[in-house]
């Protein structure tokens, strides 16, 4: 162990007794200086507890009536949709100047309405009597009529409301229109007619060629309309024991939209040369889901996960071509309303 070094112990002291000096000072500065008064305000200038700010009647009406306007706007967007008004320019002049007003109304009430003063409030007693009346005689003047705050209030949820109601209007159009997926215009007795309106006889059908019917005096554009209309040969078919009676004189028609995700299907394949051909079949063009027409619309390739519907058919005394009856399942994609059984 080394001797002890004096020198070295009397600096230590000196060291420490002067940090005590400075924090002895620091403390007693912190002192006086949290006794001195804050300054006087200066001369002319306005105490801020004590200011007012007057109500600007004309400001809050003039933004309940922009609210109340854009309300009206919002409820008009979803009003022209409901309406099957799909104008897109109406459609965004009326969201375009919901959303306008909406904004001027905020702008007009933060520069006139809401009070822009910084405010230090004083505490004092929880309850004073003279303050406690103040409050009564508010609310006695604010209960004749409808007061500023109900009424800026009430019009902000109804612009609210309107813009709500026109943003979730368009969650109608996700997804395709499947209102004709249960129900068609195909019936006992409807004659199948192509997109001039002029009715097919069953001798206008020629095997190998692949045609478009539709119902008569009915919605051609409806999404259960449109039918693939062929002859096959009685080598070709194949129908289950229920439908051997939906085929007159080899003559078959299904839906035209593919049970996969709604397509329409447009490719027909037909052999021309059997040594190297392979049977008929419908294609769709979006997947290449392939369906046996001989078969009962089997499926045999491709996503489709049910077979293509088939509509029962009829030649009148006259020869034309007619529906025997409804769709026996769903048409359309095979979603979970869809039924899947087939007769």
């Amino acid at each position: 162990m080394s001797p002890p070094d004096p020198r070295r112990d009397g600096r230590l002291r000196a060291i420490s007794a002067l940090a005590g000096r400075l924090l002895a000072f620091r403390a007693l500065r912190e002192a006086l200086l949290s006794r001195t008064p804050p300054p006087p305000p200066p001369e002319g200038s306005e105490d801020p507890s004590e200011r007012e700010v007057p109500a600007n009647r004309r400001a809050e009406t003039g933004v309940a009536v922009l609210l109340v306007l854009a309300a009206l706007c919002g409820f008009g967007f979803t009003a022209a949709y409901a309406a099957d008004w799909h104008d897109t320019q109406v459609l965004g002049a009326t969201l375009g100047v919901c959303l306008a007003l909406i904004a001027v109304a905020l702008v007009l009430a933060g520069k006139l309405v809401v009070p822009q003063e910084t405010h230090v409030e004083e505490r004092g007693l929880l309850l004073k009597e003279d303050e406690v009346e103040e409050v009564a005689d508010i609310l006695e003047e604010g209960g004749e009529g409808i007061s500023r705050r109900a009424l800026l209030t009430g019009a902000a949820g109804l612009a609210g409301a309107g813009l709500l109601t026109a943003a979730a209007t368009p969650l109608a159009s996700l997804g395709p229109n499947l209102d004709g997926i249960h129900s068609t215009a195909w019936r006992r007795g409807v004659r199948l007619v192509d997109d001039k309106g002029s009715p097919y006889r069953a001798q206008d059908i020629e095997a190998g060629t692949f045609y478009t019917a539709l119902p008569e005096h009915a919605d051609p554009d409806a999404f259960g309309s449109g039918l693939i209309v062929v002859r096959l040969d009685a080598k070709y078919l194949h129908l289950p024991a229920a439908r051997r009676g939906w085929a007159p004189d080899g003559i078959l028609a299904y839906s035209k939209i593919c049970p996969h995700a709604g397509c329409a299907i447009s490719l027909y394949r037909y052999p021309t040369y059997q040594a190297t051909s392979v049977g008929p079949a419908f294609t769709c063009p979006c997947h290449y889901s392939t369906f046996l027409p001989g078969e009962g619309g089997r499926v045999v390739f491709g996503p489709a996960g049910r077979a293509l519907p088939q509509l029962p058919l009829m030649v009148d005394g006259e020869g034309w071509l007619r529906a025997a009856g409804e769709f026996r399942e769903d048409i359309g994609p095979s979603w979970w309303s869809v039924h899947r059984g087939q007769s």
